[in-house]
């Protein structure tokens, strides 16, 4: 099994490591840079004309590392295919909503609308899967399963839409998603390990290997940025992978810097409409701390701490 997870790890990072510079050198070449936010902070500015859509570079990497590997070592699983797939397929929504980005030099892509109309169908293809799969339709609280039925898959709408926008509200500053949900799957990868799941555990162990070689580029300052591809496409796998471990809760632990930095957004703007002031200097909430003078690298780490604990903490409770 160390085998696995070692080729898993390995090959993953250097699919990535290798062509993560040749699509840098063709962003440059084309001058298809990151756009900045005109309304945003000021010093971010600088940041315009950054490279962009390395999720291209890690989904392929993590997508390929994710089927050939566990296929290889007989490890091959209906669920390990699922979250290929649903990497992909929200990784697509992402690709397009960054070429419109790109190729129009514009901040704005997809119309919410449309991006969210697409989520729900990749969360129904997931959730039809799910079913075929003869996953149970249930959710556990306090140890004790609820059967749903079909509601569950309006559950499973919510999940994959829900944490596939968080991941994407995340990725704000440089190397903040990439760290993160390298320590997300990561945790996952031992729990899978735990329920005898390998094809599971050594698809997470490829975001993993991937998502460290990116962050080689991608950590301030950043050479490149993931884009929609890869944010979109990492939410929608964390939360594909959570249902498929079947402890979903466990995701808003293993995930709090997701659910938080969401959270704000959400009691920002809910109270922005009532009182017509801000709570907040900034969100999502990693901007508040940038306006309160911490640099990014002081972000990230305090950050990924705070998540690695927090998941840490949670696996062991699960486990």
């Amino acid at each position: 099994m160390i085998l696995q997870i070692i080729t898993s790890f390995v090959i993953s990072l250097l699919l990535t490591v290798v062509f993560v510079p040749v699509l840098i050198r063709y962003d440059r070449k084309r001058k298809l840079g990151q756009v900045t936010w005109e309304e945003g902070l000021e010093w971010h500015a600088k940041k315009s004309g950054t490279p962009t859509m390395g999720g291209l570079i890690f989904n392929f990497a993590i997508f390929i590392t994710g089927i050939i590997v566990p296929l290889i070592f007989h490890q091959l699983t209906g669920a390990a295919v699922m979250l290929a797939v649903t990497l992909l397929l929200y990784g697509f929504i992402g690709f397009w909503d960054d070429a419109i980005k790109l190729f129009e030099k514009k901040n704005r892509g997809l119309w919410a609308w449309q991006k969210a109309l697409l989520q729900v169908i990749l969360a129904l293809l997931f959730a039809f899967g799910y079913w075929h799969a003869g996953f149970p339709l249930s959710i556990t609280i306090l140890g004790q399963p609820i059967q749903l039925g079909i509601l569950y898959v309006l559950f499973i709408i919510f999940w994959l839409v829900g944490f596939s926008n968080a991941v994407n509200l995340t990725d704000g500053i440089d190397g903040l998603v990439a760290g993160q949900a390298a320590i997300a799957f990561a945790l996952y990868a031992c729990l899978a390990y735990y329920q005898d799941q390998f094809g599971i555990m050594l698809f997470c162990v490829a975001v993993v290997g991937a998502l460290i070689g990116f962050l080689i580029f991608n950590h301030n300052p950043a050479k490149i940025f993931m884009g929609d591809m890869g944010s979109l496409a990492l939410g929608g796998a964390l939360a594909a992978v959570s249902l498929l471990l079947q402890h979903p809760f466990s995701l808003l632990f293993i995930g709090i810097i997701f659910v938080i930095e969401t959270a704000t957004v959400v009691i920002q703007v809910t109270y922005y409409h009532r009182t017509g002031k801000r709570l907040f200097k900034m969100t999502p909430i990693h901007h508040q701390f940038e306006m309160d003078g911490w640099n990014e690298w002081k972000i990230d780490t305090v950050f990924w701490l705070v998540g690695a604990v927090v998941g840490a903490i949670t696996l062991v409770v699960i486990i």
